[in-house]
């Protein structure tokens, strides 16, 4: 178990965390979410001592072993092989085949494995790094965005390793699906304090949405209340007959903690400007080929078209020829052989993942953004920036400066400048946080125009996806489709002989009769379990309804009593109030756990069910 108590951390006058405490337990895997520049990264460094807290403790079991993925690049062997078993005390040929198997499903072909690392690719270098970080069998597994430079072959395959993995993990990735995959918990760092439940993204974001909206209406509640008791105290200050009471009321507001008002937290908010286009093919590719310099093909005798209100998804490997194919839809590049028609009215908004490498490093976020559109004026660009979370000052800061989430922000932003009816995005959600991801695919799901999309993470792809062009196996195919409908359909070649290995063992192990008989059984058991739930939360509203209404009625009767001088009844009523008070309370506090069990069972029911669904 990993303890950690009182931990605190700022820097300057920025405050990241403070006071917090969490446990991770045996076996546990923590999804750690929160946005950008809240901490997460340095929560992590604090963790392997790479960076100090203000206060606090760490407390690790005694020969507990950390691994963590790091960012930088320092390889000593001549080999990848030999790279990737260096953090492996015992090197020899009886592990080796462990280390392959990483390597493998990380994207590394057997030609690379004896490879200098030093002449790999950027990208195919942060994955032996990963593949450093896993092969070392840590106690606890702590992962920075570990999907940054995967493809989508080598995302599912971690996803299927980390899911196998028997010690604890700590995972930061703005990959939700990713996460709600392999982790067991989720833990967020925000308003300065951590949260950990167990349970999916979802269910951590909802739950924190409800606890605030409660937290509001206890506030305007408790400040109603105050309200009433200085309305009480000025009316009735100078009776002697009530001086009692009214001394009683002024300690009491003296003594009460007061709810602060919850700082507003801005959100990404933003639309693509779409200009209309009277026409059912916004453009229309035709026996595409191409091939750089005198390279084989990348693809060949390509052909689809991209009509309006498109929603078309550019999956695969990496480096198999996706970007190439949007920069070719964009007209940067030449076909070799082949055309793309477009129509006249045609109007592009590109996202391309260099886009961040060409901004200009000494021009301001508001100059850069107008350069996209010089006709714009300063406030309208002042508009496109604050739906950006660049406000005020913010807008104003160099480019240079900025985090690779603040750039990609700058490069969407440049499309939001002019209406367009064709987006081409390249890896859009690279460098963003969940939220903003979220926010994006929202956006994107808005827009009214065709869009064609090249992306790894699979939740926009179930979301958004409903035609494909695949690089798979060599080949490039057009399937008109959903994602999940090419899971079903085609699926991916490499798992093809793993899926139908576990499908063949399915069917012979339960057939679709004790699949309809198992659901039943767990139908029934769902209504026997929620239904009287069910009940429960409904009775408990009503009682407090009815209990709410009858302490309204005694609070005015107190103020008539208190006019008319009625002593006993003053008191009498004093007492039902706080007898009415104390019942609100308890059954709110017992309708939060009625209602926490009723949406736990739930879901568990849920899950079950849909186990069952995908076993049919």
């Amino acid at each position: 178990m990993v303890t950690i108590t009182n931990l605190s951390k700022s820097f300057a006058d920025q405050i990241l965390f403070e006071n917090c405490d969490f446990q991770i337990n045996k076996g546990e895997k923590v999804g750690l979410v929160g946005r950008n520049g809240y901490g997460k990264t340095t929560l992590l460094k604090i963790l392997i001592r790479q960076e100090e807290a203000d206060s606090g403790s760490i407390n690790l079991p005694k020969n507990y072993k950390l691994g963590y993925l790091e960012q930088h690049l320092n390889f000593q062997q001549t080999s990848v092989i030999q790279e990737a078993m260096t953090k492996f005390e015992n090197k020899g040929e009886d592990i080796q085949w462990y280390a392959e198997k990483i390597l493998f499903g990380l994207g590394f072909s057997s030609e690379e494995l004896s490879m200098d690392p030093k002449n790999l690719s950027g990208g195919f270098q942060v994955r032996l790094n990963l593949a450093k970080t896993l092969f070392s069998q840590p106690d606890l597994l702590l992962l920075d965005e570990p999907t940054n430079y995967l493809d989508i072959t080598s995302i599912r395959w971690l996803i299927s390793f980390l899911k196998n993995w028997t010690g604890e993990l700590l995972m930061i990735t703005h990959d939700r699906y990713f996460m709600d995959e392999v982790t067991t918990h989720t833990m967020i760092i925000h308003r300065h304090k951590m949260k950990k439940i167990s349970g999916s993204t979802t269910k951590l974001y909802e739950q924190i949405a409800a606890e605030e909206e409660n937290y509001e209406k206890q506030r305007l509640n408790e400040q109603r209340k105050n309200q009433d008791i200085e309305k009480f105290i000025n009316r009735f200050r100078a009776k002697a007959t009530l001086a009692t009471m009214v001394q009683s009321r002024i300690k009491m507001l003296k003594r009460k903690e007061n709810h602060q008002k919850l700082k507003h937290i801005k959100n990404l908010s933003f639309a693509f400007p779409y200009t209309p286009i009277k026409t059912s093919v916004v453009r229309q590719v035709e026996n595409l080929s191409f091939s750089y310099d005198n390279l084989s093909l990348l693809f060949s005798q390509l052909s689809f078209s991209i009509n309006n209100q498109d929603r078309i998804a550019v999956i695969g490997p990496n480096g198999k020829g996706k970007t190439t194919l949007l920069r070719l839809l964009h007209e940067e590049l030449t076909p070799k052989t082949g055309n793309i028609i477009s129509h006249h009215l045609t109007r592009v908004g590109y996202y391309a993942q260099t886009n961040r490498l060409s901004l200009h490093p000494e021009n301001t976020i508001i100059e850069e953004i107008q350069s996209s559109n010089p006709e714009k004026t300063s406030v309208e660009i002042r508009n496109v920036c604050g739906t950006l979370l660049f406000s005020e000052d913010q807008a104003l800061k160099k480019i240079k400066v900025l985090s690779g989430g603040e750039k990609a922000r700058v490069n969407l932003g440049k499309i939001l400048t002019q209406p367009v009816n064709l987006l081409l995005l390249d890896e859009p959600t690279n460098h963003l946080d969940m939220d903003s991801c979220d926010s994006l695919l929202t956006a994107i799901d808005n827009f009214e125009g065709a869009v064609v999309m090249v992306t790894h993470d699979e939740m926009f792809l179930h979301a958004l996806a409903e035609r494909l062009i695949i690089f798979d196996n060599d080949q490039v195919t057009v399937f008109e489709g959903t994602y999940q409908e090419f899971l079903n359909k085609v699926g991916w070649k490499s798992e093809i002989n793993q899926q139908q290995d576990e499908n063949s063992t399915e069917i012979q192990s339960i057939n679709r009769k004790e699949l309809r008989k198992q659901k039943t059984e767990i139908i029934n058991l769902r209504n026997q379990t929620i239904k009287p739930l069910e009940k429960k939360i409904e009775q408990l509203t009503k009682q407090i309804e009815k209990d709410e209404q009858s302490y309204t009625n005694y609070e005015q009767q107190l103020i008539s009593a208190s006019e008319n001088n009625q002593g006993d009844k003053i008191q009498q009523l004093s007492r039902l109030i706080h007898e009415k008070e104390q019942n609100i309370e308890n059954n709110y506090h017992t309708l939060e756990l009625i209602m926490e069990e009723h949406d736990t069972k739930k879901r568990q029911f849920d899950e079950q069910l849909q186990e069952l669904e995908n076993k049919n």
